[in-house]
């Protein structure tokens, strides 16, 4: 009988082994399935209160898709003939991603505007004499006409209700001559269900987006007397395949795969006169 218990006692600890490893592997399993084909938890919030809330770790994004990119467009866009000795309104500058670049271009002056308050306190932080303004209503009643040689504003567009009444306001701030700098998500990727996130806690926040489609903007700003000097899209290949497979969302890839992704504009205000 002895025997026949330690026997019986050895089964009963190998099944519990046994199922407790398979409750390991189950769970193992279901989160694979979830992060594989359900989206996680995300909450959509209006880019101010969004912005407020990314601001602490904007600048600390390894692996971001959208600001690796935009770090590679801007540069084509950007020349020292718009900003050395320029004076130069960011629209939309957050927490002064471009400012090192844009200053070793020797502006003449750089001003930054935008609507979060976080972002514009830790754009302050890093540049402590930085002129600053927060929007309020993207009219910029308070701005007189001609006031700035150039505008840039990436990442931004997307972001604004009524793109007309904002770009209006853009070209009411612009001098004769001057040049206006737009990157952005692609309207196209975001039409198909692109979204701008970033996590924050155990859960993710899509930043509010509108549709604003590039030829909408062309054609608003060549009607109004600008030329466009250079237009540039990037779109989703298989260099980019390794971000989606480090936040376990081949899938988001498989499903953009070939979509452009991000798009930049340089227009110039001729007014016929070149």
């Amino acid at each position: 009988m002895t025997g026949n218990h330690y026997y019986l006692t050895a089964v009963f600890n190998d099944i519990r082994l046994l199922t407790k490893y398979a409750v390991i592997v189950i769970q193992t399993v279901k989160n694979y399935i979830k992060q594989r084909f359900f989206p996680p938890n995300i909450l959509e919030k209006n880019s101010v209160e969004a912005y407020d809330i990314w601001a602490g770790n904007y600048d600390a994004q390894p692996g971001n898709l959208m600001l690796d990119l935009d770090e590679v467009l801007f540069p084509r866009l950007v020349s020292d003939t718009i900003i050395t000795g320029k004076n130069v309104a960011d629209i939309g500058c957050g927490t002064g991603r471009h400012w090192e670049k844009l200053f070793a271009l020797g502006p003449g002056a750089l001003t930054g505007f935008d609507t979060s308050g976080g972002m514009l306190a830790r754009l302050q932080q890093k540049f402590p004499s930085a002129n600053i303004y927060r929007i309020i209503d993207d009219l910029f009643s308070d701005m007189p006409p001609g006031s700035f040689d150039t505008i840039v504003s990436t990442l931004t567009v997307a972001h604004i209700k009524n793109i007309e009444a904002a770009l209006l306001a853009w070209m009411r701030i612009l001098k004769p001559n001057g040049d206006i700098i737009i990157t952005d998500f692609h309207p196209h990727t975001l039409a198909n269900g692109g979204k701008r996130t970033f996590k924050h806690g155990s859960s993710f926040i899509a930043v509010e987006n509108y549709v604003h489609p590039v030829n909408t903007i062309k054609d608003l700003m060549l009607n109004n007397g600008f030329t466009l000097i250079a237009e540039e899209e990037i779109k989703i290949d298989e260099s980019m395949k390794h971000y989606y497979a480090d936040k376990n969302a081949l899938h988001v890839y498989d499903k953009y795969k070939g979509f452009p992704i991000i798009y930049g504009l340089h227009l110039r205000r001729t007014d016929g006169t070149e």
